[in-house]
């Protein structure tokens, strides 16, 4: 009989015998509080109709589940070596450790990277370093327009909402902020009472659902964001077209997590589901788009107001670019987000598939700009994995003037990338909102660790302007940074892709590579020109 028994039915069987031994046996009675609840569970799985593998393997095939939750875990601290690991490398995340815990950043023995594979690319450093550079570098956004310009840090908080993040990481992600004179971005989930707890400046991010700003039909209202937007807190307003991990897409916050913390940051009723279309109710053109962007600048008081996005078709951008030069109006800054940024939820397939990367995202705002003369009035921000200050060089190369940063933070704050955020099973308290697992991050010990940080990084940014001989990280041009198109050969950037001239796009647009994008676009529509 046991000769003929099936493996698979092996250990029940042994579970049962033992069980029955342990009855009969006085001194092995006290293992039946082991024994028996297995045993009860694989008699269970034999008899369950829903799981064929548990049906088939009794209580072995559990074992795979425990593999499956494990496995990350594993993965990245027993298998992966320094540089591998997505969305961050170990490497990248010791980084942003070491420079949090104000520990020694340095790296001993050289590069791990192979220098002659395509992944290295690098900046240009000069014969004759600067001398001396100025303690921070700081830009002004919205001069010349705004009543009210922000003069901004080069390193600010991206955009990361209440409700995806736990109540004690928006407080110490905003008194890092406070302590380190820098923004924090409030994600589209609007102010809540945990931003304005310790008064870090604040980049009011505005989405398609207009939280914070908000009818109960789920339009824009102009009262509300009057009043929010009137607080000494807000510096800035983002309006929010799209982002890089889940571009085009809405979404619905379930009623069962709007709780009342929730509802009163949003403008939304307790425990009802939430609606935020895919698309804004208040534009539909690029014309319509600047107006509703100067409107929000009014009613702001005057305060620099930009519009964020992922560059998906480039007849768009050169569209919002016609519609600039046919109305005169323009946001004061464009945020540029890459398909490569991060969320806490998003279909796999538009992560995966859908959206421009950062760096060619960037080239065609910029090129935008520049090709219609417009860049001196507007800012380009950059957001996409951005977490040294050799990407912010990188940026900077390409024509950024300043760089958001989200998931790295996530990391000054305690974050082990466990990859738990959709499922509010955040292990070090960031990314869910049971509070037992908020207790365990400290706002008073994690606020200091996202300040130095951020100053860190800035730190290592000048390292390498001063290493270039440069005055400022806006001197940086594409020409200064190169990569590698095979094992034999590099080449500068410009060389690689187009830069566009100044003002290219009004006198001779047929001369250039934008040249189809630029006929497609149009003042009136986001839809291409026939």
């Amino acid at each position: 009989m046991i000769e003929r028994l099936p493996f698979r039915y092996l250990v029940p069987v042994l579970l049962l015998a033992l069980s029955a031994g342990a009855w009969i046996w006085e001194p092995a009675r006290w293992s039946l509080w082991i024994l028996v609840p297995f045993a009860l569970m694989a008699l269970w799985d034999f008899i369950q109709p829903n799981h064929t593998l548990r049906r088939n393997y009794p209580l072995i095939a559990r074992i795979r589940w425990i593999m499956e939750d494990l496995r990350p875990f594993a993965q990245s601290y027993i298998v992966e070596d320094d540089l591998e690991g997505r969305p961050f490398s170990h490497q990248a995340r010791a980084l942003v450790y070491a420079r949090a815990k104000g520990d020694l950043d340095k790296h001993p023995m050289g590069t791990e990277l192979d220098v002659y594979s395509d992944e290295y690319e690098w900046v240009g450093h000069s014969i004759a370093p600067a001398k001396e550079a100025p303690e921070e570098w700081r830009v002004m956004i919205g001069e010349g327009t705004c009543d009210k310009p922000y003069s901004s840090s080069l390193l600010n908080i991206s955009a990361m909402s209440f409700g995806s993040l736990s109540a004690r990481a928006i407080e110490a992600l905003n008194a890092g902020a406070k302590e380190g004179d820098f923004a924090h971005n409030t994600g589209e989930g609007s102010i809540s009472r945990y931003h304005r707890k310790h008064g870090g400046d604040l980049i009011w991010e505005l989405g398609s659902g207009y939280f914070g700003a908000r009818r109960e039909d789920g339009r824009f209202d102009r009262d509300q964001f009057r009043e929010n937007a009137a607080s000494d807190q807000v510096k800035m307003i983002e309006l929010k077209l799209s982002q890089g991990a889940k571009p085009g897409h809405g979404g619905v916050l379930p009623g069962a997590k709007v709780t009342k913390e929730i509802a009163e940051a949003r403008g939304v009723p307790v425990g009802e589901d939430v609606l935020s279309p895919a698309a804004h109710p208040e534009f539909d053109t690029p014309i319509e788009l600047l107006e509703f962007v100067t409107r929000l600048r009014d009613l702001s008081g005057g305060k620099p107001t930009g519009i964020k996005l992922c560059v998906g078709q480039p007849h768009e951008i050169f569209a919002i670019g016609k519609a600039m030069l046919e109305t005169g109006l323009h946001p004061d800054f464009i945020t540029v987000d890459g398909a490569e940024g991060g969320t806490g939820a998003a279909p796999l397939e538009l992560s995966n598939s859908v959206g421009m990367p950062l760096r060619e995202g960037q080239i065609f705002v910029r090129n935008m700009l520049v090709g219609t003369g417009l860049k001196h009035k507007i800012k380009i921000a950059t957001s996409g994995k951005i977490h040294s200050g050799a990407q912010m060089a990188k940026s900077f190369a390409l024509g950024a003037d300043w760089c958001n940063a989200a998931r790295p933070f996530m990391f000054a704050l305690g974050c082990v990338q466990s990859m738990n955020c959709h499922k509010g099973t955040c292990p070090t308290g960031i990314a869910t909102q049971e509070a037992w697992r908020q207790r365990g991050l400290v706002v008073e010990d994690k606020a200091p660790r996202v300040a130095r940080f951020q100053r860190q990084t800035l730190h290592a940014l000048k390292e390498i302007v001063i290493a270039m001989g440069l005055e400022s990280p806006w001197a940086m041009q594409a020409m200064d940074m190169r990569e590698r198109i095979n094992g034999a050969r590099s080449d500068a950037f410009d060389r690689i892709y187009y830069f566009a001239e100044e003002g290219v796009l009004l006198d001779k647009p047929e001369t250039t590579p934008l040249a189809r994008h630029w006929a497609a676009a149009q003042a009136n529509s986001f839809r291409r020109a026939c």
